[in-house]
């Protein structure tokens, strides 16, 4: 039913904070055309606020150590907020080179299984959509066939070409 979630970064000046991704956050991406790049996100999480009102979303980066991300930034030039201390986490903020600020923070709180792991797993393999054929499963071994074995002599000669 739901294969992902896709964020959005409103800018004034998009490419400057594409290449922020792609070349100080290093986030893996394909072009899709002019240059507009899709990027992949680290595992994810959603949580739900009450709030007095509706169509207000934010998002927040997660890191394992705020402070080291700090220290990253500042070699790319880049400027952290205070740290503020929130109970469920550490938070700073960072501005975008196209004007907009980025939350990012060190979560303190519970974290989902799927959201908490660290490596990668391995997709599970599908059947293709072109044959419609089930994915090739490991073979295994079969025991030898008991044929009966002919000898030699039963097999034909080759002849031998004189000149």
């Amino acid at each position: 039913m739901i294969i992902g979630a896709h964020a959005i970064i409103y800018s004034t000046d998009a490419d400057a904070d594409r290449a922020f991704l792609r070349d100080v956050l290093h986030f893996a991406h394909v072009d899709v055309g002019g240059g507009w790049l899709i990027f992949g996100l680290p595992p994810s999480e959603v949580a739900v606020h009450p709030s007095g009102g509706n169509d207000t979303h934010e998002l927040y980066l997660m890191c394992d150590d705020v402070a080291d991300f700090i220290a990253e930034m500042a070699l790319n030039g880049i400027v952290c907020a205070a740290v503020e201390n929130l109970g469920w986490g550490l938070r700073t903020q960072l501005r975008l080179p196209g004007g907009g600020r980025l939350g990012i923070y060190e979560p303190r709180h519970a974290r989902p299984p799927q959201a908490a792991a660290r490596k990668a797993r391995k997709p599970a393999r599908r059947a293709s959509r072109k044959t419609g054929r089930k994915p090739a499963t490991k073979k295994v071994p079969r025991k030898p066939s008991r044929k009966k074995k002919t000898s030699r002599r039963a097999a034909p000669k080759a002849r031998r070409r004189t000149r």
